[in-house]
């Protein structure tokens, strides 16, 4: 969780060229390596409900203080997650990694 954490706050993008480019019957570009991340099958529930979750974060005078856990408790509800101690204990390792980079970033 802490490696797809980093992946996410390092900007990550999701590069659709090579796909486009063949609707439009061109030639894809020559790529530049895979820049996926493996995420192990346990991670898997906490990384979709972050990915659900990242427009909703708490700010402090322009810094990131952590998720809205309001938020959080609404997208469970929403999703009926069945175990929400294990997914809200895994989320935060995501948060706390990417909040973390995003500190360093700042300075």
């Amino acid at each position: 969780m802490i490696g797809a954490a980093t992946y996410w706050a390092s900007g990550a993008e999701i590069d659709n060229t090579a796909e486009d480019a063949k609707v439009f019957g061109m030639e894809p570009p020559k790529s530049k390596g895979s820049k996926d991340f493996a995420v192990i099958p346990s991670a898997w529930p906490a990384v979709v409900m972050f990915l659900r979750a990242q427009t909703q974060w708490r700010i402090s005078t322009g810094s990131v203080i952590g998720l809205d856990y309001n938020a959080l408790k609404w997208l469970f509800d929403l999703y009926e997650v069945e175990d929400p101690v294990t997914l809200f204990d895994d989320l935060q390792i995501i948060e706390a990694t990417v909040v973390k980079i995003l500190s360093e970033r700042e300075k």
